[in-house]
């Protein structure tokens, strides 16, 4: 984007530090309604990433504040440079309603 005064000069140029999307964002619909009766089991990923773990401790007393029933699982990659191995996405899924995965720094 270039600004222009009015003597027709351009002196200041910013530059948008996104890149130029070659897709549009598509909005997906996975949610979780938490403000039901119904049994609820969240899990909450850790990444692995100092702070990741003591972020997810605080997310946990905020949503236990807001609906004591609700069940909470705890994961922890354990290692922020892999992806989630298989094993834990399958104990995940069998687990959980929903998830929450977390980074820290």
């Amino acid at each position: 984007m270039n600004i222009q005064f009015s003597d027709g000069s351009n002196m200041i140029e910013f530059h948008h530090p996104e890149g130029e999307r070659l897709q549009a964002a598509m909005p997906y619909g996975l949610s979780l309604a938490l403000d039901g009766d119904q049994p609820l089991t969240l899990g909450l990923l850790a990444n692995g990433f100092p702070g990741s773990v003591a972020f997810l401790d605080a997310i946990e007393v905020v949503l236990k504040s807001r609906r004591p029933s609700l069940t909470i699982a705890r994961f922890d990659k354990g290692n922020a440079s892999i992806s989630a191995p298989e094993p834990l996405l399958e104990d995940i899924a069998v687990r959980c309603d929903g998830l929450i995965a977390a980074y820290g720094h």
